[in-house]
């Protein structure tokens, strides 16, 4: 090949490869990373775009150059020469894509291994997922439950999920880490935070009619807050634990407000009916307001489809939550 056109190449593959560089750093492709999983994952995903971006320059610099220098001239009907080819050069170009992609995996293996390591005394948080909420079981006595996930920064956490009903899966884009809530396995994830923050939760698996409102709250907060909120919440003050029962709490826990409207909790979803003004019909409205959380398909109500409601709460809420949620429901009820 002539100098000529190796230049010429080489200006072509410097063009494409800045191209395709601008690309891949003036477009927030990935969230700001708040934990050192995502650190991880960010360095994959970077070793991995540079060496794409390499390939796209080498690729694109030889398909200029063949298109400007090789083309068919007009009213040229004649078959081009045979030739077998260059053994050297496709060994060449069999090895290097062998080689990266070898690179590739090692690095990905690596990151997946560091990852689900949770070190030697990671904090224990057990996540229940259930249509259309988030439920978070925090360690130590009395057992805390909550509506939100609260960690403290710089601290290995390995969640434990589970799904009561149907396929769930937890992510917190700026987390990184993901992975799928199974009814009847339990599955592990490990966080480890790395700046304080408000975060949220998406399920990311297609869960039913109310999948769009199923988030949760993230708060990344120092120990101190973090001790804070397990002895608050074990009062009864948002969480429900070793204090009486909250209404307001389990209505928060229980993800009533990703389907409901409701006033006095500030919700306004409209998967399911409004609990504002709610007519019980002739029963006493706690009857009423009782059998609608534990048997949704017996009375629905008109323009709603049966089914779309979760028929797990008898099991999941204790008898003291039923109580509350149903207490705090009659007690609030606004619009008559």
């Amino acid at each position: 090949m002539r100098r000529g056109s190796i230049v010429r190449i080489t200006i072509y593959g410097v063009i494409a490869g800045t191209l395709a560089s601008l690309a891949a750093v003036l477009i927030p492709w990935l969230p700001t990373s708040a934990s050192e999983e995502m650190d991880r994952i960010e360095f994959t995903f970077w070793f991995t775009t540079v060496i794409c971006i390499g390939v796209f320059a080498v690729v694109a610099a030889a398909i200029v150059y063949m298109v400007l220098n090789f083309r068919v001239q007009p009213e040229d009907d004649t078959d081009g020469p045979p030739i077998h080819g260059h053994t050297g050069l496709e060994i060449v170009w069999t090895a290097i894509p062998a080689v990266l992609v070898t690179a590739i995996s090692i690095v990905s293996a690596i990151v997946l291994a560091k990852n689900d390591d949770a070190g030697p005394n990671p904090i224990r948080i057990a996540v229940t997922a259930q249509q259309f909420a988030w439920k978070f079981e925090y360690p130590g006595e009395p057992k805390v439950t909550s509506g939100q996930l609260v960690l403290p920064v710089g601290e290995a956490v390995k969640l434990t999920l589970r799904s009561l009903d149907v396929i769930h899966a937890f992510w917190v884009p700026e987390f990184g880490q993901k992975s799928d809530a199974v009814p009847g396995i339990e599955t592990t994830l490990v966080i480890t935070p790395t700046r304080k923050g408000e975060f949220s939760i998406v399920c990311t698996e297609l869960c039913g009619i109310g999948h769009a409102t199923m988030r949760g709250p993230v708060r990344v907060v120092e120990r101190a807050e973090y001790d804070k909120f397990l002895a608050s919440a074990g009062q009864g003050g948002g969480g429900t634990g070793g204090g009486e029962e909250d209404g307001e709490s389990v209505f928060a826990t229980a993800g009533c407000g990703s389907c409901h409207t409701f006033g006095p909790a500030g919700t306004d979803a409209e998967v399911g009916p409004s609990l504002d003004g709610v007519d019980p019909g002739g029963q006493s409205l706690e009857d009423f307001l009782r059998e609608a959380i534990v048997d949704p398909n017996a009375d629905v109500a008109e323009g709603y489809r049966p089914g779309v409601m979760p028929e797990t709460y008898e099991s999941s809420l204790s008898d003291d939550q039923l109580d509350a949620l149903v207490q705090y429901l009659a007690e609030n009820q606004q619009g008559g």
